[in-house]
C-alpha cells in the first residue's frame, strides 16, 4: 500500500438528508479509483458502507462508515454518514475528523431538513464546505431553480465549479475552463464569477485579475484555499451516482481544490479545565507529540471495541505508546489500521490527517484524546453540541435474570452513540432509554435483539418533570436524638433562593465562627441533595435552586455527620414549604416536515397540544417545514398521529428547549398522584 505525506491527504465527510445518494456515491468513488471492482447497490445490501445487517434490511445508513481511496498522488479519507434526523448524532460526530464537509443534495427532492442542519453545524464548526447536487440524470428536474434555491438559502457564495452537460450525462469543469456547452447557464459566465469570488480574498491575485482581465486558475491554489477556509466560496458540483456522471470530476475536485490538513481550519483544543483552561491549535507536524481524537466507537461482537480517530499531530506506528485522556497507564499500539467499511487494513504508520483505528483497547471512549506524553494529559477537544435525546422508552427484561445483561448491553450501545442516553430512576425502579426519535430507539432495540440476542419489553416512560421554587424563604431544623449512649445533635439555619431557569443547583457555605464545624458542612449538603433528588411537590428532582447555609449549632460530643445530614434535610424541607414550589415540564423544539397540503392540519394539531408554531418554510417537492415548541408530555403517540395526518409522508425531530411551569391543574394532578403513591408505599 502506498504511503502519503500529510500534504497529500484529504478528509471529507459526506452528509445530507436520507436518500440523497451518499452511499451510492461512495461506491462510485471507490470504483472509479479502482479500490473495488464494481459498485454495490443499497437495494441489494452489497455496498461497502452499509455493511451492517440492520442497514441492509433498512436499506439506508444507520451509522457512519469510513473508507479510503487513492486518486492520482493523494489519499482521500471519506466518511459516509446517515441522513435521517433520527441518526444525526453519527453525522455530527464525523465533523471533528475532517477538513471539509460535502453536503449531498438530492436533485429531485431539493433542500431537505438534514441538509439545512448539517450546513449550519459545519459552518459553526468552522469547516470548509462544498455542495454536491446528486441524481442530475433524473426526469423532470429543474436544476437552475435548485441552484437558485441553494444560493438563496445558503448564500451567494455557493457557486458551481462544474455544470451538467448533455442532459446530465457528463459535467463541464467551470473552474479551469471558460468555454463549453452546459445544460444551463453559460460556462464562461460561471468561470468568470468563480474567478472573481476567489481573487477577492487575495490582494495580489485581485490586482493581476484587474490588470490582465483574467488569471490562470493554476495560480490560484492559495487564494482558493483561503476562500474555502473563510467560507467565502462554497463550491457546488453536480453528479449522478447512478450513472457515474461527474464522479471522476468530483475526485479531481477533492484532490485539486480541497484543503489538506495543513491548509484547513485546525480544530480547537483546550488544555486544563475550568477558568484556567487555555485554547490552542494542533500542528499537523508528524515529528511532534501525538494528538488524536476519537470520534467513533464500535463494539464488534468478534473483534471487540474499535476506536476510530483522526490524527491531528504526530505519528502513530506499531508499538507506539499512547495514553487515553488523563489515564496514567499507557497502552501499546499493536496494529495501526485504516477502515474500509467493515474491513480493516493494517498500515505501518498514521500521519496527521489520517483517519485510523485501534482495536481491543477497552479504555478508549467516544470524544477522548489519545496522546503519547503526560504533558498532554489534560488536553481535550472543543466539545460538539449534539441534540439532546428526549424520546424515551422504559425497558424491562422479558426473561428473569437478564437485568445485568441489559445494563451491560445498553452501556455498550450508548458508548457508540452520543445521542443515546440511559437513565435509571431509583425511586420508580425504571430504566429509560432515550434517543432522538421512535425510529432511533427501535433500531437500538433491534440491534440488541439481533447482535446481542437480548429482547426486552417497552412502555412509555414517566415524563422528566422537574421541580423548583419561585420565592425566597428560610428554613430551620434541629436534629436531636438520645439513645442511651452517645446522642445525635445538629442544628441548621439556611436560606433558599430561585435561580434562573437552567442554572441548576448551588450550595453556598456562609457559616461563620465555626458554629457548624467545617467537617460537617458536606453532611448538610448531603441532606439537601437527598431532598433535591426527589423534590417536595410531586416526587421529581429539583433544579434552579440556591441553598445558603448561614448558621447552626453543634455539640462537642453528640454532633456527628448523620445528625447534620438529617438537620440539613429537614431545614431544606422547611424552607421549601414556604418558597412556593412548582413543577416544571420539558418544552421541546420540534421541526416537522410535511406536504404543504397538510400544513393547516399540522399547525392546528400542535395548537391542540399546547404548542406554539414559531415558523414555517418551503422545501422542494411540495414540502413544508413547520417549527414550533410544545410540551414533551403532549407528544405521546405523536409519531402515529403525524403518520395519519400526512399519509405516512411526514417526519419530525425534537430537542429540548427549556423547562416551564406546568398549568395549575396538571400540578395538582401530579401532586395528588405522588401522595397516593407514597401512601401505597407506606401501606
Amino acid at each position: 500500500m502506498a504511503e502519503y505525506t500529510t500534504d497529500r491527504l484529504r478528509t471529507v465527510a459526506l452528509v445530507g438528508h436520507g436518500a440523497a445518494g451518499k452511499t451510492t456515491l461512495v461506491e462510485q468513488l471507490l470504483t472509479k479509483s479502482k479500490m473495488i471492482g464494481a459498485a454495490g447497490a443499497v437495494e441489494k445490501g452489497t455496498t461497502v458502507s452499509d455493511f451492517d445487517p440492520l442497514e441492509k434490511t433498512a436499506q439506508h445508513s444507520l451509522r457512519s462508515a469510513i473508507v479510503h481511496l487513492d486518486w492520482r498522488d493523494a489519499r482521500i479519507h471519506l466518511i459516509d454518514t446517515p441522513g435521517y434526523p433520527d441518526f444525526v448524532g453519527q453525522a455530527i460526530g464525523a465533523l471533528d475528523a475532517v477538513e471539509t464537509v460535502a453536503v449531498v443534495i438530492n436533485a429531485s427532492a431539493g433542500i431537505e431538513l438534514t441538509t439545512r442542519r448539517m450546513m449550519d453545524w459545519a459552518r459553526q464548526r468552522n469547516l470548509c464546505r462544498m455542495i454536491v447536487i446528486n441524481k442530475i440524470d433524473m426526469e423532470n428536474l429543474n436544476l437552475p431553480a435548485l441552484l437558485a434555491q441553494v444560493q438563496e438559502v445558503f448564500g451567494a457564495e455557493c457557486l458551481p465549479i462544474n455544470l451538467p452537460s448533455e442532459r446530465g450525462a457528463r459535467v463541464i469543469d467551470c473552474f479551469a475552463e471558460d468555454h463549453g456547452q452546459a445544460d444551463f447557464l453559460s460556462v464562461g459566465d460561471v468561470h468568470r464569477r468563480v474567478m472573481e469570488q476567489v481573487v477577492e480574498v487575495d490582494e495580489e491575485a485581485m490586482t493581476r485579475y484587474l490588470e490582465q482581465g483574467s488569471v490562470d486558475p493554476a495560480t490560484l491554489h492559495a487564494p482558493l484555499e483561503k476562500a474555502l477556509r473563510e467560507g467565502h466560496l462554497v463550491p457546488v458540483c453536480f453528479t449522478s451516482a447512478r450513472s457515474g456522471a461527474g464522479v471522476q470530476d468530483l475526485l479531481e475536485v477533492l484532490v485539486r481544490h480541497l484543503p489538506h490538513p495543513g491548509e484547513g481550519n485546525p480544530p480547537l483544543f483546550f488544555a486544563g479545565a475550568g477558568p484556567d483552561a487555555r485554547s490552542f491549535r494542533s500542528e499537523p507536524d508528524p515529528s511532534r507529540h501525538v494528538l488524536a481524537h476519537v470520534f467513533k466507537i464500535v463494539n464488534d461482537p468478534y473483534i471487540g471495541r474499535i476506536g476510530t480517530f483522526r490524527v491531528h499531530q504526530g505519528t502513530i506506528t506499531r508499538d507506539t505508546q499512547l495514553y487515553v485522556g488523563e489515564g496514567k497507564k499507557a497502552f501499546k499500539v499493536a496494529h495501526p489500521l485504516l477502515m474500509m467499511g467493515r474491513d480493516t487494513v493494517e498500515v505501518p504508520r498514521l500521519l496527521p490527517g489520517d483517519i485510523g483505528a485501534i482495536a481491543k483497547v477497552e479504555e478508549i471512549v467516544f470524544d477522548c484524546v489519545l496522546h503519547d506524553s503526560h504533558d498532554e494529559d489534560p488536553i481535550r477537544m472543543q466539545p460538539l453540541e449534539f441534540p439532546r435525546p428526549m424520546f424515551g422508552l422504559a425497558i424491562e427484561p422479558l426473561r428473569r435474570g437478564d437485568e445485568g445483561r441489559i445494563s451491560e448491553v445498553l452501556h455498550k450501545l450508548a458508548a457508540e452513540d452520543p445521542t443515546l442516553l440511559i437513565e435509571h430512576d431509583v425511586g420508580q425502579n425504571e430504566t429509560v432509554l432515550r434517543g432522538l426519535s421512535e425510529l432511533h430507539l427501535r433500531s437500538v432495540l433491534e440491534r440488541m435483539a439481533v447482535q446481542y440476542k437480548l429482547e426486552v419489553s417497552t412502555r412509555p416512560p414517566r415524563i422528566p418533570y422537574r421541580e423548583t421554587i419561585t420565592a425566597y424563604a428560610e428554613g430551620h431544623a434541629r436534629h436531636k436524638k438520645q439513645t442511651g449512649g452517645a446522642g445525635q445533635f445538629g442544628e441548621v439555619y439556611l436560606r433558599v433562593e430561585p435561580l434562573a431557569r437552567g442554572a441548576g443547583f448551588e450550595f453556598v457555605d456562609q457559616v461563620r465562627g465555626g458554629v457548624i464545624p467545617y467537617q460537617y458542612i458536606p453532611a448538610v449538603e448531603k441532606g439537601v441533595r437527598e431532598v433535591l433528588a426527589h423534590g417536595n411537590v410531586a416526587g421529581y428532582p429539583m433544579q434552579d435552586v440556591r441553598v445558603i447555609v448561614y448558621d447552626g449549632k453543634h455539640h462537642p460530643v453528640d454532633s456527628k455527620e448523620v445528625a447534620f445530614v438529617a438537620a440539613g434535610r429537614k431545614a431544606f424541607l422547611d424552607a421549601l414549604a414556604k418558597a412556593r414550589p412548582i413543577v416544571l415540564e420539558p418544552i421541546v423544539n420540534v421541526q416537522i416536515v410535511c406536504p404543504d397540503s397538510n400544513m393547516g392540519d399540522i399547525t392546528g394539531d400542535l395548537s391542540s397540544r399546547r404548542g406554539q408554531v414559531t415558523g414555517t418554510g418551503n422545501l422542494a417537492a411540495g414540502l413544508m417545514v413547520v417549527s414550533g415548541t410544545v410540551p414533551l408530555s403532549e407528544l405521546d403517540g405523536y409519531a402515529g398521529r403525524l403518520k395519519a395526518i400526512t399519509q405516512g409522508n411526514g417526519s419530525y425531530s425534537m430537542e429540548l428547549s427549556r423547562y416551564e411551569p406546568v398549568p395549575p391543574s396538571v400540578q395538582q394532578q401530579l401532586a395528588a398522584e405522588h401522595k397516593a403513591h407514597r401512601r401505597d408505599e407506606e401501606d
